[in-house]
C-alpha cells in the first residue's frame, strides 16, 4: 500500500513538472514570435524609411536620430498631412521666406519661420508633444539638436494641452543641425531644440509642426 502510494506522489510529481516544463517552453516560443515580428515590423519601417518616397522631392539628408518606425506609423496613418509638409518645403525659398506663421493646412500642418539668435545649452529645456511632430531644418548657420525617447524622460512640468507641450529632463544623444540636414521629432521623443553652436549667432530655423492625433 505504501508503496503505491509513493508511485501516486512520483507520479503527480512527474506530471506536475511536465506540466511546469510545457509552460515555459510555451511562453519562450511566444517571447520568441514576439521579438521575431517586432523586428520584421521593425525591417519593414527601416525599408520604407530608406527608400525616401515619402520626401515629395523634398531630397535633403533626414538625420540619423529620426525614430523610423515611428516616423513611419504616423505618416501611413495620415500620408496627406505630411506629403503636404514636405511638399511646402520643396516648394518653398526657404533663404528668402520670411519669419513668422505660415498655414499649409488649416488646423492639421504649419510652419513657423524663426530668425534669431540661437539660445545657450541652460536656457533650452528638454520638451514634448502630444498632439503635432516636428519636421526641423535649419536654413542658415548651426545649431544642437538634442532627443531621447520620451519612455527615458522624466516630467518636470505637466503637459498642456492648450500649448501641445511639456517639459522634462533627460540624458539624451545630441546632433548638429545645419543646411542640408532635416530633423523628425514625434511625440515617442523627447527633444532639446535650437541650442547655440560656438560661431554661429544668428540662426535661421523652419519648424513644421504636423498633426499627430486626429482631432476630436
Amino acid at each position: 500500500m505504501k508503496k503505491l502510494v509513493n508511485q501516486r506522489v512520483l507520479s503527480l510529481v512527474f506530471s506536475l513538472i511536465l506540466m511546469i516544463g510545457v509552460g515555459i517552453l510555451a511562453q519562450s516560443c511566444k517571447n520568441m514570435k514576439g521579438k521575431k515580428d517586432a523586428t520584421a515590423v521593425e525591417d519593414k519601417a527601416a525599408s520604407w524609411y530608406s527608400a525616401y518616397t515619402w520626401s515629395e522631392g523634398f531630397h535633403l539628408v533626414p538625420d540619423e536620430s529620426t525614430n523610423k518606425q515611428e516616423f513611419d506609423k504616423l505618416y501611413k496613418a495620415n500620408p496627406e498631412w505630411w506629403d503636404k509638409a514636405f511638399a511646402w518645403l520643396k516648394n518653398t525659398d526657404l533663404d528668402t521666406i520670411k519669419p513668422g506663421v505660415h498655414l499649409i493646412v488649416d488646423g492639421d500642418v504649419r510652419a513657423i519661420v524663426s530668425e534669431a539668435p540661437a539660445p545657450e545649452l541652460e536656457n533650452v529645456k528638454w520638451e514634448f508633444h502630444k498632439d503635432f511632430s516636428d519636421i526641423q531644418y535649419i536654413v542658415k548657420g548651426k545649431a544642437q539638436m538634442g532627443v531621447a525617447p520620451i519612455s527615458e524622460a522624466m516630467v518636470t512640468e505637466p503637459y498642456d494641452s492648450a500649448k501641445d507641450v511639456g517639459f522634462g529632463t533627460v540624458e539624451g544623444t545630441y546632433y548638429t543641425a545645419k543646411p542640408g540636414t532635416f530633423f523628425i521629432f514625434t511625440p515617442a521623443d523627447i527633444h532639446r531644440p535650437g541650442i547655440k553652436v560656438d560661431g554661429y549667432d544668428t540662426v535661421k530655423k523652419v519648424v513644421v509642426k504636423v498633426r499627430a492625433n486626429s482631432q476630436e
